[in-house]
């Protein structure tokens, strides 16, 4: 415990009186003076500082200044900081008002800085993350896709994916993927979007010789500049090697294809499947034909479905609304007696009735109510 304290007066910190503590159970009490470096007025001083910080109420008190910013309000500014390069603390303040949380343009920039953000004019260019996905409602990309089949015959599939919405197009399955037949399924593409062609700018593709000049026409037409990826760089061409291996592990290591109607038919139904409901992480989870979140499904009150409703047991409890006299004898003899005025309530129908007297006379009242009480 010295050795940690090399000059200078030692001082004993909580953690070496606990150990203290713990070691006078040890050691009996004629040898604490020899043992332990402390005497009793250490020990007193002790006590006295801790009665003092038990009463000075020193956790209630509030740091000066006023409070910190809660935790979200603070991944609200950076990520609105991160996301929009040319925002500054004024812009950012009032877009979390539009949100309401009302926030000072100070603390704003305060928090920018303890993050290690610059000001809006000083910060670097756009990210390569933000850059690709500025770019990405120009692009459109294609590849093949092969299926081999029970009869170890292998058929070619030909899709293209825009970049943008990640949306699927299975232009078409064969067995024999020619020039030919490459460029009609480009035409059929360009006959199918038609003015959803009109944003795109960019065709990716590599460099199989089955994509000639004829398949490069019919995009240039539109407008649409081709661009070749390196040779043996599939990276270069990233989203569709990514929706070839969803494709495979989702669908198609799942089932044996018979032919080539049995792959067309499968991947028709995949292709639907992947464009309206499969979420998709680079759109909020989002499915590539949708725009917006579908509303939030209620919850039933209860998880429990029954095909039958549940028996209900009638209540067992008798609720005593009042009690009267009759007229014909002043006070009950016992219990059960007549003069007393019984009202019960089940399911909501009042019944009232009236005990019998010692003569068998039954006692009567001008009438039975929850309040008021009978002459």
């Amino acid at each position: 415990m010295l050795r940690r304290q090399l000059q200078g007066r030692v001082r004993y910190g909580p953690a070496d009186r606990l150990c203290f503590a713990s070691l006078s159970s040890l050691i009996p009490r004629r040898r604490w003076a020899k043992v332990f470096p402390i005497t009793p007025g250490t020990l007193l001083a002790w006590h006295r500082k801790l009665a003092a910080h038990r009463w000075d109420y020193s956790r209630q008190r509030r740091s000066p200044g006023r409070p910190p910013p809660q935790a979200a309000v603070k991944d609200l500014v950076l990520r609105h900081a991160r996301e929009n390069s040319q925002w500054g603390h004024r812009r950012i303040q009032g877009e979390l008002a539009r949100l309401g949380h009302p926030i000072a343009a100070s603390t704003v920039w305060q928090i920018l800085h303890t993050a290690g953000i610059d000001p809006a004019p000083r910060r670097t260019g756009p990210t390569w993350r933000e850059f690709l996905s500025a770019q990405a409602t120009s692009l459109i990309a294609c590849d093949f896709l092969h299926i081999d089949t029970t009869s170890l015959q292998r058929l070619y599939a030909l899709i293209f994916l825009e970049h943008h919405t990640r949306r699927l197009h299975i232009a078409g399955v064969t067995a024999h993927p020619t020039a030919a037949w490459t460029t009609q399924q480009a035409r059929n593409l360009a006959t199918d979007l038609r003015i959803r062609m009109d944003p795109l700018r960019f065709l990716i593709r590599d460099r199989d010789s089955k994509y000639t000049d004829a398949f490069d026409a019919v995009f240039q037409a539109k407008d649409i500049e081709i661009i070749k990826t390196p040779v043996r760089a599939p990276k270069a061409n990233a989203h569709c090697d990514r929706v070839i291996g969803t494709l495979r592990r989702e669908a198609l290591d799942h089932i044996l294809i018979l032919d080539e109607a049995h792959a067309r038919h499968v991947l028709a139904e995949y292709q639907r499947h992947y464009n309206a409901h499969r979420p998709h992480r680079a759109r909020h989870q989002l499915p590539p034909q949708a725009h917006q979140q579908p509303p939030p499904v209620l919850k039933p009150a209860s998880r429990r479905v029954l095909a039958y409703p549940r028996p209900r047991r009638r209540d067992q409890r008798v609720q005593l609304c009042r009690l009267t006299r009759s007229d014909d004898y002043s006070s009950p003899t016992r219990c059960g007696a007549s003069g007393v005025r019984w009202c019960r309530v089940r399911w909501g129908v009042r019944r009232c009735g009236s005990g019998r007297g010692p003569a068998g006379a039954t006692g009567t009242t001008a009438g039975c109510s929850r309040r008021g009480r009978a002459g």
